[in-house]
Order: C-alpha cells, then structure tokens, then sequence
C-alpha cells in the first residue's frame, strides 16, 4: 500500500531510544517518526525489541537513552499523559473471562472515569458490532471475538494513539481481514496506529513499516521503498514436483552469488545482492527442460528473511 498524504503532524518522534536488560541491549539506538492518521507496521523476528519499544514509547518502561516526544509529550518526563491517550492492546487476551462484553467495557470505563459511563460502553459495543454478544462472557468468545473485545477496549477512551502488539496472533484469515478494515477505519477518522506484526500481507496494509532486528533498526518506508532500498534480485524457478524444487534448494544453497533459497510450494524463490553474481550462479540450471526460470520482483518476505539472516544476534 503506498502512503498516503498525512499533515506532517508527529505522533511520534524520538530518537536514540536505547534499553537494555541483564548487560544485553534489547533495543539499541532506535529512531522514529510517525505522523498523525499513519498506520505505521512495526516488524521483525521475535526477540528483536519491538515489545520494548513500545513500552517505552507509551511510558510503561523508561529508556536507558534516547529522547523524544509521544503525543507531544515529553517521554522521560510526562509518561502519565501519554498513557491516559493512548490505548495498547497486548499479545496475550487481558480482560477478565468470567465477565461478560459489557461488564468488561464498564469496568475499563471505570478505570478511565468517563463520564456518562453507560453511553460510552453503549457507544463502543455498537461501534464494534459486539451488540449481539454484549452479554456473553468473555471466557466463551472465539480468538477473533475476543481480539475485537480487546479492540474495543482500548479505543473506548477516545485514544490519539493506538498500540497494538501483534494484534491477530491466533486469529483466522477472515476474522484478521476484519480486524484491519477496522484499523482503517480508525486511521481515516485520525487516529493514529503503531502495530507490531509478523505477517507480511498486515505490513503491506501499512502505511509505512519498519523493519527490527536483534534491537537494531535496519530499513523504514512504505512497502515499496523498503524492497527497492534492499538491492535484492529475485528469479523464481517453477519444477515437476516438489521433491525436485527440494533438491534444487539444496543445489543452490550457500553458491557464490546465492543469498537466499526459499521454497513455496513447487516454486522457488533465488535472491542475491548481486544481480551478476546471481545470474552465473544459477547459469547451470537454467537449461534444464525440466526447470522453468523467470526474473521475478523480491517480496516483502525475500527482503526480511535476508535482514534477518545478515542481523547480528545479541544474544551471543
């Protein structure tokens, strides 16, 4: 998705944000800037520090270093009302199970003070199209009901920011599909999203993304710009079967010029850095009749798997 036109207002911006547990930087250096109304993807393999992160943006965790503002507010200094406008939704389901929907949603309304309580949960249930459920308890809800439940939580004070933290882990296709027309719907009325996410089609439907690894920040930009920046050259090659698409992996792995082999199917997918080095490598396969080669554009998938491989882990 390519980026749509914001006002230039910053939601979020800081700088050199560093955090580090037991001698080991979690998070190391990182930049950030996202605008007002963006959605703004937030990826990379588990353990990179993206968790952290947020709860440092959001006020939870103090940095080590680093500076910025969040919502206009002072990180370091003004934590408290950074919290009180902006709504986070965890990985893991934190509402109380035995409650039903709308005693959940009054309980949060309560930790919030709003006024006019019952309007406010009324007003949520309906926005969220929970009114058919609004009764049942939440421990009996399905992985997607309960995500929209979470959802609804955290928006129900009116937030500027909304913090998700791999929001539709666990969900089915239809009930994540869902889940993002409402996240556009809230960006369009001004609401701005940062969301952590280990799907590739979920960062295609940012605005922009950003790409950390072992704490480090490595790419930022709309999806498009992201691939370009990468350099990777990609030829797909098509097999009789996938018993020899397996063997041709194997072939190719670790060839002077070979980055990356990944199989999807009875395809598979050949990047390299260098064009060139790329094209001799696999120049001794490309007349066997049985293969079928083509120049193919690099997914957002090739470029993170190749990041990923290149990151230094900070764990050794």
């Amino acid at each position: 998705m390519s980026a749509a036109p914001f006002d230039g207002e910053l939601v979020i911006d800081v700088e050199g944000l560093t955090k580090s547990f037991g001698g080991r930087k979690v998070v190391d250096n990182v930049d950030m800037q996202v605008a007002k109304g963006e959605i703004y993807g937030f990826l990379g393999p588990n353990g990179s520090g993206k968790t952290t992160t947020i709860r440092m943006l959001c006020g939870l965790l103090t940095p080590d270093a680093g500076h910025g503002t969040c919502l206009g507010y002072d990180i370091l200094t003004e934590s408290p009302r950074i919290k009180l406008e902006t709504g986070y939704m965890t990985q893991r389901f934190s509402l109380y199970e035995d409650l039903s929907i709308r005693e959940n949603l009054d309980f949060v309304a309560r930790i919030y003070e709003l006024p006019n309580r019952r309007d406010a949960v009324d007003a949520t249930i309906e926005k969220l199209n929970l009114k058919g459920r609004a009764d049942q308890l939440a421990g009996s809800l399905s992985g997607g009901w309960k995500q929209r439940l979470a959802l609804a939580s955290c928006i129900m004070h009116q937030p500027k920011l909304l913090l998700l933290d791999e929001p539709t882990a666990g969900v089915d296709p239809k009930a994540r599909r869902e889940f993002w027309d409402e996240i556009h719907e809230l960006a369009a009325g001004g609401l701005t999203v940062l969301v952590s996410t280990h799907y590739m089609d979920e960062a295609e439907r940012c605005h922009k993304i950003c790409y950390l690894a072992y704490g480090h920040l490595l790419a930022r930009g709309t999806a498009e710009e992201v691939i370009a920046q990468s350099g990777l050259a990609t030829w797909t090659v098509s097999g009789p079967s996938q018993r020899r698409i397996g063997q041709l992996a194997r072939e190719l792995s670790g060839k002077q010029g070979v980055d990356m082999v990944a199989p999807f199917g009875a395809t598979l997918h050949v990047s390299g850095l260098d064009p060139a080095s790329l094209e001799s490598a696999i120049a001794p396969w490309r007349g066997e009749a049985e293969l079928s080669w083509r120049r193919d554009e690099p997914t957002l998938e090739d470029v993170f798997i190749l990041m990923m491989k290149q990151a230094p882990d900070n764990f050794t």
